[in-house]
């Protein structure tokens, strides 16, 4: 009976491995279909193209305008990184710094910054000081309250103290006792 059993557990064991090797050739075959129609896209983009060398990069002239080139050069921050050629051939990724370069001065350039002009900065720094000054004025008031509400509890204390001595209790102690209030009558 347990060799009926493994028996078959082994014939499902293969069964389900028979169908997932074929649900993988079925996604190699999609694969492979949709990588041949990209190929003939890119042929026929290539056959109409008078210089296919053009797309890896070698033989392009680039040139870079003087005031992007200062630009570049005098940043601090330093984004645009390498050479625009290396090994004979375009670097796409210091290209592509170069346009973001040139799109930021561009940007600057139509749309400028509030915080450029010396008089905006100088609002901003008289209007910070005047917000500083009265955080600090609110500091000193709390700082002048806090002996106060010492001071005050210092009063209470004394003044339940002078009537302990008088009364044997506190004054606080007797409202709030049962049964004195009972014993008043009412006429």
């Amino acid at each position: 009976a347990s060799r009926m059993k493994q028996n078959r557990r082994s014939k499902n064991d293969t069964a389900e491995k028979i169908q997932k090797v074929r649900s993988m050739w079925a996604q190699i075959v999609e694969t492979l279909t949709s990588l041949t129609k990209e190929k003939e896209v890119v042929d026929s983009v290539l056959a109409d193209c008078a210089n296919p060398r053009v797309l890896d990069g070698t033989d392009v002239v680039l040139s870079v305008p003087a005031l992007l080139t200062h630009m570049v050069e005098s940043n601090k921050y330093g984004f645009c990184t390498g050479n625009l050629y290396e090994g004979g051939k375009l670097n796409f990724l210091t290209v592509i710094q170069l346009l973001n370069e040139a799109l930021m001065t561009l940007r600057d350039e139509h749309c400028p910054c509030e915080l450029k002009t010396p008089d905006r900065i100088e609002d901003l720094v008289t209007s910070y000081k005047s917000v500083l000054h009265s955080c600090e004025s609110l500091c000193e008031k709390q700082q002048h309250c806090e002996p106060n509400v010492q001071s005050v509890s210092r009063e209470q204390e004394t003044w339940e103290s002078k009537w302990k001595m008088v009364l044997g209790q506190c004054p606080s102690n007797l409202i709030f006792q049962d049964g004195l209030v009972s014993s008043v009558h009412f006429i």
